[in-house]
């Protein structure tokens, strides 16, 4: 849609994880009537092909030393065409507010009076336990779950005391290539070699891999089966819980 005598909408509209049946009603309607969508790198192209036959798709996506756009030409974008009259589906992976940085793009667009909608998807946490039958939160193993980024600038400086340990579950996001120093910094911490842990990547999708392990083998763990992003690291109790559940229903099975 566009009017240039009036100014445009900015939606910030969540992908979810990748599995087109995740997204919600909102974000399938705004997708299917955009003619402008502005989207990242992890958006799956079967997303993609919903959106209006006649829209225009810009891609701007970001990897790991290598960004297509920075940041702050991305949300000038968004202004730029918003200010010309031009809705404009900004389509993110998982939640925009889940380190999308939807955040500063929605600052962006109100800096400049644009009008902005920020609609949430599944983040990459919620759809990775569920797609590896992990429960975040177990009233047995964890009443608390944490979020952090591991790659970002002073990684070993941050202080994660108390995230990761008994009745906690720390989900890790963009810390495949920082798995070392990861597990470094949580047992200099505190948390015991032996925690559990798991790595999901690809959440949600069909060639999806769960892959679980110790917290002193994390760094093997990632590069022994050679792991690649969208990967979620898990530490914590409740990534033992399938592996419990399914040995509990083996022994059941042959009574």
């Amino acid at each position: 849609m566009s009017n240039p005598d009036s100014i445009g909408r900015v939606y910030l509209v969540g992908a979810g994880p990748g599995d087109p049946d995740l997204l919600t009603l909102r974000a399938a309607r705004l997708l299917t009537s955009a003619r402008l969508v502005v989207h990242d790198g992890l958006v799956e192209p079967a997303i993609l092909a919903m959106a209006h036959p006649h829209a225009k798709l810009v891609s701007v996506a970001k990897r790991r030393a290598h960004h297509t756009m920075p940041q702050e030409d991305i949300c000038a974008l968004l202004v730029r065409e918003a200010l010309a009259g031009n809705d404009v589906v900004r389509l993110k992976g998982g939640d925009p507010l889940v380190f999308g940085r939807g955040g500063e793009e929605a600052e962006a667009c109100r800096a400049a009076g644009v009008p902005v909608e920020i609609v949430p998807g599944i983040s990459a946490a919620n759809a990775a336990g569920a797609a590896a039958q992990i429960a975040l939160t177990h009233r047995d193993h964890a009443s608390v779950v944490s979020f952090v980024a591991g790659q970002c600038k002073g990684l070993s400086d941050q202080d994660w005391s108390g995230l990761a340990g008994v009745g906690r579950t720390l989900v890790i996001y963009m810390g495949v290539k920082t798995a070392p120093q990861i597990a470094d910094k949580l047992m200099a911490d505190g948390l015991a070699p032996d925690m559990a842990v798991a790595v999901i990547e690809n959440a949600a999708r069909p060639e999806m891999r769960v892959l679980r392990g110790l917290l002193a083998g994390l760094p093997d763990l990632v590069e022994d089966n050679r792991v690649k992003s969208p990967a979620l690291i898990v530490i914590g109790e409740v990534t033992r819980e399938r592996d419990a559940d399914i040995a509990a229903l083996a022994v059941e099975a042959n009574k």
